[in-house]
């Protein structure tokens, strides 16, 4: 008998689940695994045995998992330290593994994640075991190196940019001025923050100011830049993301700081409050302030067809390319061409891509260092394309589970 394992890792996005159900629904068509198990709550739920057979389940449950957002097998933000110091661990988990007859292990996520394949992947050839690793990618904050782009980021633009055309509006309905500022994730990249510029009307941008980790912020400036477009119209719009920081590296949101996540991480927020108290400050009498923190990644209502499509199509691939291809690889994205828009599947070494991180282009920031340019939304434009083809049902969203 020989099954496979699939698990999630790291933060939840809204297509994360489609990449699992493409493994899932290709091995029904190929039939290359006996059973395909989830490992619930990623690796820290294997080492506890928390193993879910998807091949005894109800296909219809399984496979609505493609259009149910977050992580519907569990995640966890648990840090597989370096076998040579920690074996014991290892040993653990490759017992678990050849219990459930695992020879091939899926693991979805972001750099940690690929880590933890790269990780597995040697401990399996020192040791001659022959189990395979095969990293998926998904982060909202489209930061892994090499490829194109990552499943999740897609989604969270459309929300993103939606979330700024729409309150652009509201903002605009008084005859006052008035400063609307959005925060997106984002600690060490600026994507999520710069997809807004995809946001327009009557051909116009709705954002009038984008700010970035890559460029470091100056808030003379800033507070300059804001009034006097203050005095051109009634409504600035501003987004920013959480990891801004000053020329010292200093981060904005230092002062709201949870502390460090397991991964040694500063835990960031409030950077939309803090712009928003520095502008009353400074003369600014009217100031709304809008954190999107977990609702950027988890907006399925309103996801990019195209990021679910291709989230589902690198899980397949991955299921294909785990019959003759090298463990401790990844499948990601690569990018044919923009009009039309065309992209394919292709694999890498998990080397290439652990503990790396793809900047946003300083290229693609305007000389001011408040904007982004039109490379930025030749990019973004294609990756929030099509409309997601959720059901409903009394009038809501119909998600799965199979917790």
């Amino acid at each position: 008998m020989k099954n496979c394992l699939v698990a999630q890792s790291g933060g939840p996005t809204s297509v994360i689940n489609s990449s699992a159900i493409g493994i899932f629904e290709k091995n029904l068509e190929c039939k290359y695994y006996d059973n395909v198990y989830a490992g619930l709550n990623g690796i820290e739920g294997i080492l506890n045995k928390n193993l879910l057979n998807l091949s005894e389940m109800s296909k219809e449950v399984v496979s609505g998992l493609k259009y149910t957002p977050s992580s519907g097998l569990g995640s966890c933000r648990y840090k597989l330290k370096n076998y040579e110091n920690h074996k014991d661990e290892y040993v653990k988990l490759f017992e678990i593994l050849e219990e459930y007859k695992i020879s091939t292990f899926f693991y979805i996520g972001g750099n940690d994640s690929m880590d933890t394949v790269h990780k597995l992947s040697n401990y399996a050839k020192e040791y001659n075991i022959n189990i395979k690793f095969i990293g998926v990618p998904k982060t909202i904050d489209n930061d892994l190196p090499i490829m194109d782009h990552t499943p999740g980021f897609g989604s969270a633009a459309k929300f993103i940019a939606t979330i700024a055309l729409e309150n652009s509006i509201d903002a605009n309905v008084y005859n006052s001025k008035n400063v609307f500022i959005i925060e997106t994730m984002g600690r060490d990249t600026g994507w999520l923050a710069a997809s807004s510029c995809v946001a327009t009307i009557n051909g116009k941008s709705v954002v009038d100011f984008i700010y970035l980790p890559e460029i470091p912020f100056n808030i003379e400036k800033f507070v300059k830049d804001v009034n006097r477009k203050l005095e051109e119209k009634n409504t600035a719009v501003i987004v920013v993301s959480e990891g801004i920081r000053t020329a010292d590296g200093s981060f904005l949101g230092e002062m709201s700081s949870t502390g460090l996540d397991k991964f040694g991480h500063a835990q960031l927020g409030g950077v939309c409050n803090y712009l928003s108290n520095l502008l009353k400050e400074n003369g600014v009498k009217k100031v709304r302030a809008l954190e999107l923190s977990t609702m950027q990644r988890s907006a399925m209502h309103f996801a990019s067809e195209t990021d679910i499509q291709e989230a589902y199509d690198i899980g397949s691939f991955a299921l294909e390319y785990s019959k003759e291809g090298e463990s401790g690889n990844m499948v990601a994205i690569k990018r044919i061409s923009n009009t039309p828009y065309k992209s394919e599947p292709f694999a890498l070494h998990t080397s290439e891509v652990a503990n790396k991180i793809k900047y946003f282009p300083k290229e693609w920031i305007n000389l001011e260092g408040n904007n982004v340019t039109v490379e930025a939304y030749n990019y973004t434009l294609p990756l929030i394309l099509g409309e997601s083809k959720i059901e409903y049902e009394n009038g809501l969203p119909k998600y799965y589970t199979v917790r």
